[in-house]
């Protein structure tokens, strides 16, 4: 089969998937792979990603050869996460922390979904220890079980289940508990209906002929009351409430025109940094909002 050599542009310096993918490599650490390549338009070794079922072997494939995770998998109709990308965001959490290893990092995850991917990725990267908060119980039972079939991670990664849909840090940092990071992908759509049609726009992107979406996504994980603009401003106006316990609190950014009225709570909130990392996976632009309180001089906003 063709190895794919070119550079993936604006991939993080230390991710894993800077060059596209080899497939023979892929099939030959996981089988059930190959059922799903075939040539693209262009004669390299490809999948249709417009197909779940091609998706989710992929990233079986990945995961299993770059972070030696050898179970994986997700319910029907759950979000089948890209994984470089959510890569690249904990090396950016590792740049932010100063690169330091080991399970004396804690991180929190906010909505780790049934396919539990951070930490995944951040245990088996970095060594850090991970509580996961997750609403959905059906994803909460599948992220533990997650976790349990990989013994190389099991140790590092709590799964908790989130009582209050409306709640982000709230009983999940119990007393005396503290975290380096936290961390978030929020639900990017205001209601079901601008939900499905984002989906149906990816899929045509896509060139995909196949109904539904290619990445899945239940209700919670895809669209909330105020969408992505309304999910962070309750996040960020919960957080100065546990500004003792966190050092970093982040999450992605999907639509730069949100950054302002995003950052104008953090001032109001008496942050003490805040800084906006911009992310990019060819031609898909996203960034990462981190803040944090106390213990330093209130500066503006720093981009890197």
């Amino acid at each position: 089969m063709k190895k794919e050599s070119a550079l993936k542009a604006g991939l993080h310096p230390r991710n894993r998937f800077n060059t596209r993918y080899d497939f023979s490599q892929l099939i030959a650490c996981s089988p059930a792979l190959e059922a799903f390549v075939q040539p693209n338009a262009y004669g390299d070794e490809s999948i249709d990603y417009a197909d779940p079922l091609g998706v989710k072997a992929l990233n079986q494939a990945l995961l299993k050869q770059a972070y030696g995770v050898q179970h994986w998998d997700i319910p029907p109709g759950y979000l089948c996460p890209p994984i470089p990308g959510r890569s690249d965001y904990i090396h950016h959490l590792a740049d932010l922390i100063a690169q330091r290893r080991g399970s004396s990092v804690r991180v929190l995850d906010i909505g780790t979904g049934a396919n539990c991917i951070y930490p995944l990725i951040g245990a088996s990267e970095y060594g850090w220890s991970f509580v996961g908060a997750e609403v959905d119980p059906v994803a909460w039972r599948w992220a533990r079980k997650i976790v349990a079939a990989n013994s190389s991670v099991a140790g590092l990664i709590e799964c908790r289940l989130q009582k209050s849909v409306a709640a982000c840090f709230r009983g999940m940092i119990q007393p005396g508990e503290h975290f380096d990071l936290t961390l978030c992908n929020p639900p990017f759509h205001g209601s079901a209906a601008e939900a499905a049609e984002g989906a149906q726009r990816k899929l045509r992107n896509l060139g995909g002929k196949k109904s539904g979406l290619n990445f899945g996504g239940k209700a919670n994980e895809l669209w909330c009351e105020g969408g992505e603009l309304g999910f962070i401003r309750r996040m960020i106006e919960e957080s100065a409430e546990f500004a003792a316990q966190c050092g970093w609190f982040t999450t992605l950014v999907s639509k730069s025109e949100h950054l302002p009225r995003l950052e104008q709570p953090l001032w109001r909130l008496k942050a003490a940094e805040v800084k906006v990392i911009d992310m990019a996976q060819g031609q898909k632009k996203s960034r990462i909002l981190a803040w944090r309180f106390g213990g330093a001089e209130v500066r503006h906003p720093s981009r890197r």
